[in-house]
Formats: structure tokens, C-alpha cells, sequence
């Protein structure tokens, strides 16, 4: 389906307003302003979403199916054991950060922040690419788009892009945004289990990364 000029424009603008929140508040020089900019992100990301009045399935807010969780999550599995695999191979130590390890605790808030991410990445930018240029190309935009928030950081921003590919097309067949969480958590987790601070500055980004 092609889009009248008018949404596209409108569609566009959406997203150009969001992700320069987005990036502003990456490279924000202070804890307020940081605050201040997601907040805004938020408020935009929101809006835009009501706006849309998008179905549950539109937004991946369903159940997904038993072929779609467990091809999703084995396959997490899988990139989880190849990293620790690789890891070995190459000498590295597990844990690479003696001083941190993951508890209950802060593994379930990170999976409360990977659910918003992918619902950020998948409801609303993959589902406006989407529109504008077909679910195909959507995968690769949006993807690509996800990374380039990860710089500097050159580690995350290559794990990013494939991450964010897989988890693209997963949602693109399958609409659900759950087990994307789930497997976002246990990849992010895994990286950071395996990767040292001295080169991935504990997982931040934008200005966090370079003031490591």
C-alpha cells in the first residue's frame, strides 16, 4: 500500500522528532537534561502511538505461538552459547568483570528496559518503516536506525545491528513482542558477562561511553 504524500510526511515526522529525542538524550551532558530529554521521548513516542490507535497486534501486545517462542528463544540460546564458546576460544575470562554479576534483581529490571526497547525499536519504528517502505525493507531500516543509537560504542553497535535484524524479522513474522524481550535480556546479559568494561565501558552509550 502506498501512502499519501501527507502521511508520509507525517509519518516521517514522527520519527525524525522521536529519535533526535532519543540522541539528545544519549549525549546529554547532565543527569537533568538526560531526564528531561527521555522524558520528552516518551511524551513524543506516546502520542504518536495513540494517535496511530494501533491493534494489539500491530503494537506484538499478543501471545505468541509455540513454534514462533521456541524457534525465538532457541535461537537465543544458541547466540548465548556461541559467545561463551567464542569466548573461550579467544582466552578470554568468564565473568569478565570479576566485581559485577547479574542477581535476580537487576536481571529483571533489565528485562523491563529490554521490553521497552523493543517495544520502541518494533511498535513504533519498525511498524512506521514498515508503512513507508514494506515489511522487508522495514527490517533493515529499523535495525540499522537501533544501532546507530549504540555509538560510540563499536561493540555494541555491531551487536546491536545483528541483534536488532533478528529481532526485526522475528517480530515482523510472528508479532509478538515477549519472548524479543526475553532473549534481548539473556543476549545483553551474556555480553556483558563476557565482554570486559575496559572495552564496552559497561554497556553505555552516547556521551556515557566516552566519559567511562
Amino acid at each position: 500500500m502506498v501512502l499519501p504524500a501527507r502521511h508520509r510526511f507525517f509519518v516521517w515526522a514522527q520519527i525524525i522528532v522521536v529519535y533526535i529525542f532519543v540522541e539528545l538524550a544519549l549525549w546529554a551532558p547532565t543527569r537533568h537534561l538526560l531526564k528531561r530529554w527521555a522524558l520528552l521521548a516518551v511524551i513524543a513516542i506516546a502520542t504518536a502511538v495513540l494517535l496511530d490507535r494501533p491493534s494489539r497486534t500491530r503494537l506484538g501486545f499478543r501471545i505468541p505461538t509455540v513454534r514462533a517462542a521456541t524457534l525465538i528463544i532457541g535461537v537465543s540460546i544458541a547466540g548465548v552459547l556461541l559467545m561463551l564458546a567464542l569466548t573461550k576460544l579467544a582466552g578470554g575470562a568468564i565473568p569478565a568483570n570479576p566485581s559485577w554479576s547479574p542477581d535476580l534483581r537487576s536481571s529483571f529490571g533489565y528485562l523491563i528496559w529490554a521490553l521497552m526497547q523493543e517495544f520502541i525499536l518494533q511498535s513504533f519504528f519498525f511498524t512506521r518503516f514498515e508503512d513507508l517502505y514494506g515489511s522487508a525493507n522495514a527490517v533493515w531500516t529499523a535495525s540499522t536506525l537501533f544501532a546507530l543509537a549504540h555509538l560510540p560504542s563499536p561493540i555494541l553497535t555491531v551487536a546491536t545491528l545483528i541483534g536488532a535484524l533478528f529481532f526485526c524479522e522475528m517480530f515482523r513474522r510472528y508479532r509478538s513482542l515477549y519472548p524479543l524481550a526475553i532473549v534481548h535480556a539473556m543476549l545483553g546479559l551474556t555480553l556483558a558477562f563476557v565482554v570486559p568494561d575496559s572495552l564496552m565501558h559497561h554497556m553505555r552509550v552516547g556521551i556515557g561511553y566516552l566519559r567511562y
